[in-house]
């Protein structure tokens, strides 16, 4: 069997991932609308399914069967509809960014706008990006005081559209930013996979406690 042939099922494998999430994402957009709870509720019981069933899980296949997903009780007050900043246009010649990265690769960023989120302890900014490759797509990361003790030490993602985490938006400018949907990187269950991290920029020194825990 070449090399080719036997990466057959491990791509269809992938692509029958990216459809699941994708179907999940639009589910949790539709029903945010009317009951964001009950949309967030369907999201962790069906990620909780994927990662310990599906193949292309980022759980180790030895741990798959005991795996469960840990998270804080939803929290509406962490549910904002914010409008973007555009950022300002780069210095001529300036190169897209290069994120931090857990592994070896850096994949290439731009930074489109910036989000003032009204938290309860005050409003803080982070910055939006947009994948330069890959499939392209919105990206937020973050960093937060729960990191290292509670969460993933190098943070957690919010929006990557690229792999249809996206909570939506309009064409006014506004995005839906969720908290309570904010998720650990693949690399938080297995160093073998390499995520793009969140810069200095988007770490925040409150602690968000609204998403996936490590338990």
């Amino acid at each position: 069997m070449t090399a080719s042939v036997a990466q057959v099922p491990n791509r269809l494998s992938l692509a029958d991932w990216r459809r699941r999430v994708a179907d999940l994402y639009a589910d949790v957009r539709e029903q945010s609308r009317g009951d964001p709870e009950a949309a967030w509720r369907h999201w962790t019981s069906s990620r909780e399914t994927l990662f310990r069933a599906h193949p292309q899980s980022p759980v180790p296949p030895a741990d798959r069967d005991e795996f469960r997903a840990h998270h804080w009780p939803y929290d509406p007050r962490l549910r904002f509809e914010i409008a973007v900043e555009p950022a300002p246009p780069p210095a001529p010649g300036a190169f897209a960014l290069a994120l931090p990265n857990s592994g070896a690769d850096a994949l290439s960023f731009e930074r489109i706008g910036s989000l003032e989120i009204p938290f309860a302890e005050g409003a803080h900014r982070l910055s939006l990006f947009w994948m330069a490759g890959y499939a392209g797509g919105l990206f937020l990361p973050f960093r937060d005081a729960t990191n290292g003790a509670e969460t993933y030490g190098a943070g957690r993602y919010l929006l990557d559209a690229a792999k249809s985490a996206d909570l939506g938006g309009d064409l006014d400018g506004r995005l839906v930013l969720d908290f309570n949907f904010a998720y650990q990187p693949s690399c938080a269950f297995d160093p073998q996979w390499a995520c793009p991290l969140a810069p200095p920029e988007n770490r925040l020194d409150i602690a968000v406690r609204a998403g996936e825990r490590l338990a």
